[in-house]
């Protein structure tokens, strides 16, 4: 599939396409206001402008029910919530963006990061300036789905509708060429940007602070009070995780606690027996990580 040059010009408008059998099916429109909602100047921030705070689960959330919804691909039309149905118009809907971006500037509301920090809710964007209309495509990272991070569940805008699918990493075709980036408006509560050992606004710096040890799957079961499980919730808030608290984490065991673990688990790309809710040793060491 081809791809939209940022021509300044709506969707619709200039539209040059260039067609590659091994480029996925994913053209895209340019930058445009949210569909049916008033212009307030060019979408997205200007240099250092305000970005909307937002978590991995919303994002996660969000680009679920695209997914579910089963939303069509196309560079022209726009879904109820006023986003472009294109791969970059899936990426700012579920980071919740103002406007709708291309793969050309994305990455002014992302900072990079390695493969080895990839978490839910961050992007594998190729944008090709050499020639913007070819092979361009963003995915939005689900997780991992093996140990050995060769595989991860992408969420993306792909002919025929939202999917969401093990992909080998980085993507199928121009592997090489995809890069990783954290959204800016990614908030994960607490501490000071640089510092050692301390959460900062783009996630929780790797190798810094020790994982706690694991207490065991029967702490967290009904009927169960421990400090683990509190310690589990201050965490799973931290990160995130603590919409179905109605008053905050506590010693005892709930379905509040189980509710947010499975979601926290779900964002992992995990499902079935794997996403139960309850926390097993690789919960514990990717929540605390």
């Amino acid at each position: 599939g081809g791809h939209l040059a940022d021509t300044g010009a709506g969707p619709g408008a200039g539209r040059a396409m260039v067609t590659a059998d091994e480029e996925p099916g994913t053209p895209q429109g340019a930058k445009s206001p949210l569909h049916g909602r008033p212009a307030t100047g060019a979408p997205g921030p200007p240099g250092g402008a305000a970005v909307r705070a937002t978590t991995r689960a919303a994002i996660i959330d969000r680009a679920e029910k695209w997914v579910a919804a089963k939303v069509p691909y196309s560079m022209d039309a726009y879904w109820s919530d006023g986003y472009r149905q294109d791969c970059s118009g899936f990426v700012s809907m579920a980071w919740d963006l103002g406007g709708n971006e291309w793969t050309g500037s994305l990455d002014r509301h992302a900072v990079r990061i390695a493969k080895e920090q990839l978490q839910p809710g961050d992007i594998l964007l190729f944008h090709n300036p050499a020639d913007p209309e070819k092979g361009s495509h963003v995915t939005l990272f689900g997780g991992w789905t093996d140990d050995s991070h060769t595989h991860y569940v992408a969420y993306e805008q792909a002919r025929p509708h939202a999917r969401k699918q093990s992909t080998p990493y980085a993507y199928w075709t121009n592997a090489n060429r995809y890069l990783a980036y954290r959204y800016k408006g990614k908030g994960v509560g607490g501490g000071t940007p640089g510092g050692p050992g301390v959460d900062d606004p783009y996630g929780t710096r790797p190798g810094e602070v020790p994982v706690p040890a694991y207490p065991g799957r029967d702490v967290f079961r009904p009927g169960r009070s421990h400090p683990a499980i509190e310690r589990l919730g201050r965490q799973l808030v931290k990160k995130g995780f603590g919409r179905h608290y109605a008053r905050g984490p506590g010693p005892a065991w709930s379905e509040s606690d189980r509710r947010n673990v499975e979601a926290f688990q779900r964002a992992q790309g995990w499902r079935g027996a794997a996403a139960d809710g309850h926390p097993g040793p690789e919960t514990w060491r990717r929540l605390f990580r």
